[in-house]
């Protein structure tokens, strides 16, 4: 399918692997002008440069002070101005309420929320402006059905999810939307810090919980970056003009809820 955004600028934040990466990969096979930002170098630039079709990264934690800006900047300066934004954050640690100090609580809400925030108010004007604008924030299941032991994401992607469904109802009108991927229980690198927390609860291997992990989704498997990545990038396409504020799973039916 031809998404109809070629030659669109999309800016993938924490974008160099996994889900985003796999997204980015989709938005760049629809003549998409991609550039991937990430914190490490030498992976940033492979994954650019192994996507084509003149993708670029660029380097920065846009949780600090002044990134963020930076990074927008960068971007339109190579490449335009910027009709596509997708927004992604390593999960924060795993943990339950108790385990964690006020000060981890606010670095998770910097990275996993505020940050998609900024870069989110940022580049509103520019979307508004020329009518046209995608919005993809990579949140997680959680935001549907907390997952044990893992207080701090069932908290600040919530928080991040309340904030776009408003703004989402603000700005279709100018032809904006807002949406949100959920994905599951994902064979990524993400997910190996929750293995190793559940290893080391229960006092299993982390193969074994891997498997326990995979026999809970009624898909009988972890999902893929493969899963993701198309149905994140049919959300910024021109196809979706009409779907907004809301919160997609990609779970292998994971969550059980009917809404």
């Amino acid at each position: 399918m031809d998404l109809g955004i070629a030659g669109r600028v999309a800016l993938v934040l924490g974008g160099t692997k996994g889900l985003a990466f796999s997204t980015a990969r989709h938005l760049a096979g629809a003549g998409v002008q991609v550039m991937l930002n990430g914190r490490d170098a030498a992976s940033g630039e492979a994954a650019a440069a192994s996507l084509g079709g003149g993708a670029m990264f660029l380097q920065g934690d846009v949780s600090e002070p002044g990134v963020m800006e930076r990074i927008l900047n960068e971007t339109r300066a190579r490449a335009g101005r910027i009709s596509i934004l997708v927004t992604n954050a390593g999960g924060p640690p795993p943990g339950q309420f108790t385990d964690h100090d006020i000060d981890t609580w606010r670095h998770a809400l910097e990275v996993n929320m505020l940050s998609a925030i900024s870069a989110t108010q940022k580049l509103l004007p520019d979307m508004i402006s020329d009518g046209f604008g995608r919005i993809v924030n990579i949140t997680s299941f959680a935001v549907k059905e907390p997952y044990p032991n893992m207080a701090l994401a069932n908290a600040v992607r919530s928080g991040l999810t309340g904030a776009m469904a408003t703004l989402a109802r603000e700005v279709v009108q100018h032809g904006v939307t807002v949406n949100n991927v959920l994905p599951g229980l994902m064979a990524t690198g993400a997910l190996d810090r929750v293995i190793r927390a559940r290893a080391a609860r229960e006092g299993i291997s982390e193969a074994e919980a891997a498997t326990a992990m995979a026999e809970s989704v009624p898909a009988k498997r972890l999902g893929t970056a493969e899963d993701f990545g198309p149905v994140a990038a049919f959300l910024c396409s021109a196809h979706a003009s009409y779907i907004t504020g809301q919160n997609i799973t990609v779970d292998g039916g994971l969550v059980r809820g009917l809404l």
